[in-house]
């Protein structure tokens, strides 16, 4: 199988990477099923990159309907260790002006049908999540982020909503009381199951509206979609120059998440358990 380093989960409008050469797509199979779509892994600054995109091509799944499960699993086969995830979102924070990019580093849970976990079915982990975004992903975006010239906003809290409606205006004004920076349906998912694929994850931000709070800013797709345009290219000259300087070896603690996290009697866990989570317990299990 081919095999990629660094992981780029694409969001609305990134369907894809043309930068990437010596191209692959490779239909992968997990035991949750399949991803979104085919992956494709290509060289970008020498390394080998795997692209998903979150939605599948052509935008056909909902943020509800998207396989979150076998999307970070088939990054964890092709050998990926870090998960950039680019996602449109909406800005809670007169500061945060649409166009700009946010590099949120907390998250606020209020979905309602989301995986959650790989685990269960005789296997119970707890990971720590006190801090659910690699720190040092993170900071190798911000700087790649400024170089490009983007304007950055480093660290806030990202509120996940289930969607696929936009909030109401009293929910909007919620949100807001609550201090959090940016509103999207889709990266706290991916988060809490790239934590337990031992995955370093970052969420790559970018402010597409002022949500529905904003008194003289209305939230319309077709706006929305003239923002994303503009920020695609950004984007991806983001991930170019942050693949091109991120280090191979990880000096955080993302690649050791399960190592204090298995509760369950290993005695107890069946042949069938640990099939399924072979890829993800096996070395916490040998011996």
């Amino acid at each position: 199988m081919e095999r990629a380093s660094i992981g780029v989960i694409g969001g609305s409008g990134l369907y894809r990477m043309p930068d990437l050469d010596d191209v692959v797509s490779l239909a992968v199979e997990t035991p949750f099923g399949a991803p979104s779509d085919e992956l494709v892994i290509g060289t970008l600054e020498g390394r080998r990159v795997a692209f998903l995109p979150r939605h599948g091509r052509g935008h056909r799944l909902l943020p509800s309907e998207v396989p979150y499960l076998a999307n970070i699993h088939a990054m964890r086969q092709l050998g990926v260790t870090h998960v950039i995830s680019v996602s449109a979102v909406g800005s809670m924070r007169e500061e945060i002006a649409p166009g700009h990019i946010c590099l949120p580093d907390q998250f606020i849970d209020l979905t309602k049908s989301r995986p959650r976990t790989f685990f269960g079915g005789g296997v119970v982990c707890h990971i720590p999540f006190d801090k659910p975004v690699c720190a040092d992903l993170a900071d190798v975006l911000h700087r790649a982020g400024k170089k490009a010239g983007a304007v950055m906003h480093r660290g806030g809290t990202y509120v996940c909503i289930e969607g696929p409606q936009f909030s109401t205006l009293a929910e909007s004004q919620l949100y807001r009381s609550w201090n959090v920076d940016v509103i999207g349906m889709t990266n706290l998912p991916e988060a809490r199951l790239a934590r337990e694929a031992e995955l370093c994850f970052a969420t790559l931000a970018l402010a597409t509206d002022y949500d529905c709070w904003h008194e003289t800013e209305e939230v319309s797709v077709e706006q929305i979609l003239r923002i994303i345009n503009q920020n695609v290219k950004l984007a991806q000259e983001i991930i170019r120059r942050a693949v091109a300087t991120l280090p191979e070896a990880r000096g955080c603690r993302c690649g050791d998440a399960l190592a204090h996290a298995i509760i369950t009697d290993r005695a107890a866990i069946s042949p069938e358990a640990r099939r399924r989570l072979d890829l993800l317990l096996g070395r916490h299990l040998a011996g």
